[in-house]
């Protein structure tokens, strides 16, 4: 919660002012922001100072590393998040590669599991590392990439956090996250806890002990429209201690993500909050 708080005030103290050009709304903006998150010893970092929504983060990553790229698919699974980048970005209504309504096109988890080769074949980047780290074979580039520029026109959104990136170091397993962007009042709040979560899980099913996240963040911004929530309402509040988060012991491997486990398989405890705040969304 500390580093959470301390980013918040420093993007209000140090922060400049720059227009966004897809939201037409102005940021208050920060450049280059490194948060860390510890998994070894499960001090799982969710927001105490507001109440976040944390199954539907959960799910959210759930479906990324299913490769989903339909709203109905993550409403089904309890993140309801996608509706507005499906259905309301006139943008995207516009694009030729929509393919009607609730899809999102090739975003995250689609590009993470089928990247199109040019043979017109595909490949599974997260499978792959899963039996790389399961065999204990860290070739320094055990990378699952989100970004693909090449298709970039053919998602909803660019991926904000975009690029992971698996470490084994002295018996245990590291994850760097890497984020072009960040809505530090909403965003931050879903992507703290799906690096955890990223970890904790890759982590389970290769059966190496975690150790921490390194989550670099590049832009990290508080809309214009947020500043006021922020700086007055939920900076005012004191936090509390931090949950714990315990998952399934029956999730054993990759298969168990892609078939039957749900946000009802991860369960926090300890988790005491203040009351939501409901912070505007810009699309």
């Amino acid at each position: 919660m500390r580093q959470y708080i301390d980013l918040c005030q420093k993007i209000i103290q140090e922060g400049h002012w720059i227009r966004n050009n897809r939201t037409k709304t102005n940021c208050l903006t920060l450049i280059n922001v490194d948060m860390e998150y510890d998994v070894e010893n499960n001090r799982f970092p969710l927001i105490t100072t507001r109440k976040i929504p944390y199954k539907s983060a959960i799910s959210e990553m759930i479906g990324h590393i299913r490769g989903y790229s339909n709203v109905q698919q993550f409403k089904n699974l309890g993140c309801d998040v996608w509706e507005a980048n499906a259905n309301k970005d006139q943008k995207w209504l516009r694009n030729p590669n929509r393919k009607g309504k609730d899809d999102l096109g090739r975003i995250y988890g689609v590009q993470g599991r089928s990247w199109k080769r040019p043979d017109g074949s595909k490949l599974d980047q997260l499978k792959k590392i899963v039996q790389h780290l399961k065999n204990r074979n860290d070739n320094r580039a055990e990378i699952v990439t989100f970004y693909n520029p090449g298709e970039i026109e053919m998602g909803c959104i660019i991926p904000c956090m975009h690029t992971h990136t698996f470490s084994i170091f002295r018996d245990k397993l590291y994850l760097t996250s890497y984020q072009r962007s960040c809505d530090v009042p909403l965003g931050l709040s879903f992507n703290q806890i799906q690096c955890f979560i990223l970890l904790a899980l890759i982590s389970k099913i290769t059966d190496i002990n975690p150790g921490r996240v390194y989550h670099k963040i590049i832009n990290a911004h508080i809309y214009e429209n947020q500043l006021s929530l922020m700086r007055d309402v939920q900076l005012k509040r004191s936090p509390y201690p931090l949950a714990k988060l315990f998952i399934n012991p029956e999730i054993k491997n990759l298969k168990d993500i892609e078939t039957w486990v749900s946000s009802d398989d991860f369960k926090v405890v300890g988790y005491r909050t203040h009351e939501a705040i409901n912070y505007p969304l810009n699309i």
